[in-house]
């Protein structure tokens, strides 16, 4: 929310709340407008990819670090990006969170869902999440990151 607060007074957008529209409905009404104006339909049925994966979390305790750069190679390399804009990309491709850092996670739950059609592409998808996942012991102090690091102009 404090990101598209900010987004809405650079564009000198004031005395819309982003909060108020996800909540009363209107963030939705624009949206559905947004789609049938470029010829979609928003009654119809979002993709699904085929074939998942779980990512678990490795231990019991707080959940301190889910690195977002490797979040979203793993997601491209999922087929929900391309590297080139004649790439194909699968609509149904991406990755599901389940917990965000500061959460208490128990070791075996899900922290993460893989989606593709394409299962071979999970190993490859899966590496850069190596390291890009760190439990604490339970009880461990978390202060999120500021979502707002600087300002520019």
């Amino acid at each position: 929310m404090a990101l598209a607060r900010e987004m809405l007074a650079g564009a000198g957008v004031h005395g819309k709340d982003p909060e108020t529209a996800l909540r009363d409905g209107s963030a939705m009404d624009v949206w559905r407008r947004m789609i049938a104006a470029q010829g979609g339909d928003p009654d119809a049925p979002l993709p699904v990819a085929r074939e998942q994966h779980v990512v678990t979390a490795p231990a019991t305790g707080v959940l301190t670090e889910l690195d977002a750069y490797a979040v979203g190679l793993c997601a491209w390399r999922l087929g929900a990006g391309r590297a080139r804009k004649e790439d194909p990309v699968q609509a149904g491709a991406g990755v599901e969170l389940h917990a965000k850092p500061g959460d208490a996670v128990r070791e075996g739950e899900p922290l993460l869902t893989l989606h593709t059609d394409t299962p071979e592409r999970f190993e490859y998808a899966l590496a850069p999440l190596d390291g890009g996942i760190t439990v604490a012991a339970p009880d461990t102090p978390f202060t999120p990151s500021p979502v707002i690091l600087d300002r520019i102009g």
